[in-house]
């Protein structure tokens, strides 16, 4: 079973929306706590004064920690109903509380703040078991107009160890067809190939053709 707290890695906090959801200073960093199982349980969220992130699941009436819900080898539908509320504590407070600087690269920090700038967007983190995958949406209808990942550069077929920061954008089927080389630009990654494109955000691309891309994106899903 994964880390329960691993949903925020890459993710960094942000001091004032700690203590607006809830956090409370303490020992040099900050403690959230919210009832759990009706109250029978309490789920205690720390975070650290170097952002690192511990949660338990505490015994409302003798304090003391419930450890089954970090063995995987513990089911059954008590256990898992405190591991599930757990774990939707820390969704929403990952959400609401934290940033993400999962992606590294200075193309990936332009394109995501020209997104921001623009059109008021924030990459939202909709998988806790794939924290490194992000999606920008449209407010009017929730299209996505954007998918960021990071990955080995051998899922499309590149050379290299290092991670790509990449994005996934909507485009016209016919000019798909023509920009796909294989080098710059690439079939939408775990998107339908006939209207979605995938470049590479490690500086092969201009941030500004991106942008430029990722305004046509936003168009095309705004479309009905």
């Amino acid at each position: 079973m994964r880390e329960l707290t691993a949903m925020f890695d890459g993710l960094s906090p942000e001091r004032e929306k700690l203590a607006a959801f809830g956090f409370k200073p303490e020992a040099g960093g900050y403690v959230y706590r919210a009832p759990l199982a009706d109250g029978q349980f309490e789920a205690v969220v720390n975070v650290a004064a170097d952002g690192r992130v511990t949660a338990d699941a505490v015994d409302a009436e003798t304090g003391e920690v419930y450890a089954l819900v970090k063995v995987a080898a513990a089911t059954g539908a008590f256990v898992g109903k405190i591991r599930s509320e757990l774990e939707a504590v820390l969704t929403e407070a990952a959400a609401k509380c934290f940033y993400a600087d999962r992606f590294k690269s200075a193309v990936a920090g332009s394109v995501i703040a020209y997104a921001r700038e623009k059109y008021g967007d924030e990459l939202e983190f909709l998988w806790p078991k794939f924290p490194t995958n992000a999606i920008l949406r449209r407010k009017d209808n929730a299209k996505w107009y954007a998918a960021l990942l990071n990955l080995p550069p051998q899922k499309l077929g590149l050379s290299g160890e290092e991670k790509l920061d990449i994005i996934d954008l909507r485009a016209e089927t016919d000019e798909i067809a023509r920009l796909v080389d294989g080098e710059r630009y690439f079939p939408g990654y775990h998107m339908n190939k006939s209207h979605w494109l995938t470049l590479c955000l490690d500086g092969r691309t201009a941030a500004e053709e991106i942008c430029r891309r990722l305004d046509e994106s936003y168009r095309l899903a705004g479309k009905k």
